[in-house]
């Protein structure tokens, strides 16, 4: 099966400045986004709380999560995202991609905008 990756620049929301660019794989079995810890310390953005999650395995883990800006495709939005330990994936979770609105195109696995958001 063939993977869809996003390009995406990730900011501080307290310093536009400071910004990376990334290529992140959609995860749309992830509810957010999981960039590696010392990137996101990089940027200054600190964590604001501490969650648990249910790996893909059954195991529970803890990260610590924070806010940020993401574009991408020449959206933008305030996101959260997870503090990933260097093990971790880093992918583009669906959290953001609703914020970017953006969906994947189920037929060419392509990332594209969204004609029109659920109003109810």
């Amino acid at each position: 099966m063939e993977n869809t990756v996003a390009k995406v620049r990730l900011c501080n929301p307290r310093d536009s400045g400071r910004c990376l660019e990334l290529d992140l794989l959609v995860d749309t079995g992830s509810t957010y986004t999981w960039i590696k810890a010392s990137r996101l310390r990089e940027l200054g953005i600190e964590p604001m709380k501490r969650w648990r999650f249910r790996t893909i395995e059954g195991r529970i883990i803890e990260r610590n999560l924070g806010e940020a800006i993401i574009e991408c495709m020449g959206e933008r939005a305030t996101t959260i995202v997870v503090f990933a330990q260097e093990n971790d994936a880093e992918v583009l979770g669906v959290y953001s991609l609703e914020g970017l609105r953006l969906e994947v195109d189920p037929v060419t696995k392509q990332l594209k905008k969204t004609e029109a958001l659920l109003a109810i």
